[in-house]
């Protein structure tokens, strides 16, 4: 959200924004895609990925898409054809940076959504680019956390997950960089704590099944959902548990950290404030999924499964 907006992609190829205050309907554009990352807002425009043409269907079609939106009208100021696309956009320094299916990350132009360059893994980049210090951080489908320079594309490090027999180390979630860091969750169940400057293993804890969602860090503390229906605060230093919290279903969606509380949704419908200190539940909403909260000064947004609802907050 930005500008007083919310801007969101739908499942029937719909791209909106919203008056933040009301929720009217401000503009719309029908892509005819499906977005499933969220988008970013850059100066006067706000960006977005899509997957493909297919909405609803269980492969989506192979036509990706990175879209700049005039943020005022709706209006698009540029296309940009990729391999499909999931990877939420990130810019930093005029440079819009997201991966592909195909295993490509790409840096584009903000202005103009012309390519600066390209690296590929060799697996599918899923997840979301994170940037500290002149390095984007990716994972990738082929079991390795990716540093790469910021203006150049080239790899600076490369670190491999440490699967558990019979299990695959891919990397859908999103990385999280603080305290010398990158924290990332894995198919192989783990949650994996590599340097930032080195890419060295620093510590990893199993959980009881795949780790699709993005940490959150606040203070000394990463906070991330597993499929195992379980809430996990970690200490950043050490990875040992702090605490945890027993959700009433799987937790694939991202967290976020609004005055002192990580919220985070379930498979099951389900949306849960809790203390980052302490663990302890304040707030309980049913409904929402995947997609993260965000904030302002004023109100707290959830997008459900069918409606986005704003609460004040107190």
């Amino acid at each position: 959200m930005a500008y007083g907006k919310l801007f969101l992609p739908t499942w029937d190829g719909r791209f909106l924004a919203l008056d933040a205050k009301t929720g009217r309907v401000l503009w719309r554009h029908r892509s005819g895609r499906c977005g499933w990352g969220t988008p970013v807002v850059w100066h006067w425009l706000v960006i977005n990925t899509y997957i493909g043409h297919e909405c609803g269907s269980p492969i989506p079609g192979t036509d990706g898409e990175i879209v700049a939106y005039a943020q005022q009208s709706g209006a698009v100021r540029w296309r940009f054809r990729l391999g499909p696309c999931e990877s939420s956009p990130l810019v930093v320094g005029g440079l819009v940076y997201a991966g592909d299916w195909h295993g490509h990350v790409y840096a584009l132009n903000a202005r103009s959504g012309k390519p600066r360059w390209v690296f590929t893994a060799d697996g599918a980049v899923k997840g979301s680019p994170s940037y500290v210090d002149g390095k984007i951080y990716i994972g990738s489908y082929d079991g390795h956390v990716y540093a790469l320079d910021a203006r150049t594309g080239k790899q600076v490090w490369r670190a491999s997950a440490q699967p558990r027999l019979g299990h695959t180390g891919w990397f859908y979630s999103s990385p999280a960089i603080a305290h010398g860091r990158v924290f990332i969750g894995s198919t192989d169940g783990k949650v994996y704590s590599y340097g930032a400057r080195s890419g060295k293993l620093r510590w990893s804890y199993t959980t009881g099944g795949y780790v699709y969602a993005s940490p959150a860090v606040w203070r000394d503390r990463v906070l991330i959902g597993s499929l195992d229906g379980v809430f996990y605060a970690f200490d950043a230093a050490t990875g040992n548990v702090v605490w945890r919290f027993r959700a009433n279903g799987k937790i694939s969606g991202s967290a976020s950290v609004v005055n002192g509380i990580v919220y985070f949704s379930t498979l099951a419908n389900r949306t849960y404030g809790l203390e980052a200190r302490t663990g302890r539940a304040v707030w309980i909403y049913p409904d929402g999924e995947y997609t993260p909260v965000v904030a302002d000064s004023h109100r707290l947004y959830v997008v459900g499964y069918r409606r986005v609802y704003a609460f004040t907050q107190r």
